[in-house]
């Protein structure tokens, strides 16, 4: 008879297995220990497990397991990395399960590895011989950085369930709707010069003080022209965060760097809006040729638009006594979506604890989220009316 690490072992297995995601070769990790592990678990829970290389990563994975057979079913799904952790801030080792006021601390226990581990021991104790629907698990690579484990695998709809759950951390609300996410950079390539004489240079500030009054024209039309009232900012969103340009009062600036933030509303497709982006810049790029670039700091994610009033939603919504809402925050649900089925954000633990140090999940959602996946997977997998 197979034994089974109970829930505390498979946290604690989990988050001293590393994946940090990140952008930086440096600190960029691979995904393959957290999904081994799942995966030998799975199997020896009777599901058939398969790794996916994921393209355009540093040797990150995706694993799909099944069980049961038919049409339709449950997926669940979730990412197995993490962001970086900020040296010296943690009170504790991140790599170790700590137990400490009803909390359990440890990086990745509430986003998101440890849901992994309440699924496993929610599948232990239901009767999947009795599964008339399949019951699918994804956990998937790069979500903190490019969501190419997710894009990836929508693009080869290899499944087709007629539900989903996105394990990200939500209080167990059952999340419907979210904004997109787009990261751009802007560069005046001008010419440097001695300040005594501008006409023998052009440049970068004054130029880039003209890209943003147009940018902020773009940011008033998106306000005017988009609208969903569900969200606590019913607007797309438009942030300037960085800006660098010139290094001496007495040269003629030759370049000039912004970073912004734009994060649309459903309805508004990033490919939309990069071309709203291009529209706006377009006349100064034609006064100053060869001047303005605009480039992608980092891959963006679709916005995301469910139905609070669906099926899926009602349900989820029911079970778990919380309300249907929206976030301002991105996940891999547009992308989950992308396989045809009615798909939340659902999961144990607060958004708060996300990306912070000392990151914990509440004891208190151990056993009620386990609890709710069995009612979840009787629903979608085994009952017939």
């Amino acid at each position: 008879m197979k034994t089974f690490p109970d829930i505390k072992q498979s946290f604690r297995e989990l988050i001293a297995t590393p994946s940090i995601s990140a952008l930086e070769a440096e600190l960029d990790m691979s995904n393959q220990g957290v999904v081994t592990l799942l995966s030998q678990w799975l199997t020896d829970l009777g599901f058939d497990c398969q790794m996916q290389a994921v393209p355009d990563t540093r040797g990150k994975h995706n694993l799909l397991a099944k069980i049961g057979q038919g049409r339709g079913g449950l997926l669940l799904a979730g990412h197995t990395d993490t962001v970086p952790f900020d040296e010296g801030r943690w009170s504790q080792d991140p790599f170790t399960l700590t137990e400490k006021d009803n909390r359990w601390y440890g990086l990745g226990s509430c986003d998101m590895k440890g849901f992994f581990a309440l699924v496993i021991e929610a599948v232990r104790q239901m009767p999947t011989q009795d599964f008339v629907r399949p019951l699918y698990i994804l956990a998937s690579a790069d979500e903190e950085t490019t969501m190419n484990g997710a894009k990836a695998f929508a693009q080869s709809k290899a499944i087709a369930p007629e539900y989903a759950l996105i394990g990200e951390p939500t209080g167990l609300k059952p999340v419907y709707m979210h904004k997109g996410h787009l990261a751009q950079g802007i560069r005046i390539t001008g010419r440097s010069g001695h300040s005594s004489d501008p006409a023998k240079g052009l440049n970068a500030i004054e130029i880039m003080h003209q890209v943003i009054g147009q940018l902020l024209k773009l940011k008033q039309h998106l306000a005017e022209h988009y609208r969903e009232e569900a969200f606590s900012v019913p607007y797309p969103t438009m942030n300037f965060g960085h800006i660098h340009g010139g290094d001496a009062a007495n040269r003629i600036c030759g370049c000039c760097d912004l970073h912004l933030d734009i994060r649309p509303l459903p309805g508004l497709p990033l490919e939309a809006l990069e071309q709203l982006l291009t529209q706006y810049l377009a006349e100064l790029s034609q006064r100053y040729p060869g001047a303005i670039s605009i480039s992608q700091l980092y891959p963006g994610s679709q916005p995301f638009a469910g139905q609070a009033d669906a099926q899926w939603s009602q349900l989820v919504a029911e079970l778990s006594n919380q309300a249907p809402e929206v976030v301002n925050y991105a996940t891999e649900a547009p992308y989950i979506q992308q396989l045809g089925c009615q798909t939340l954000v659902w999961g144990p633990g607060s958004i708060e604890q996300a990306h912070q140090p000392d990151e914990y999940l509440d004891t208190a959602y151990i056993n009620k989220t386990v609890d709710l996946l069995k009612q979840l997977m009787y629903h979608a997998c085994i009952k017939t009316s």
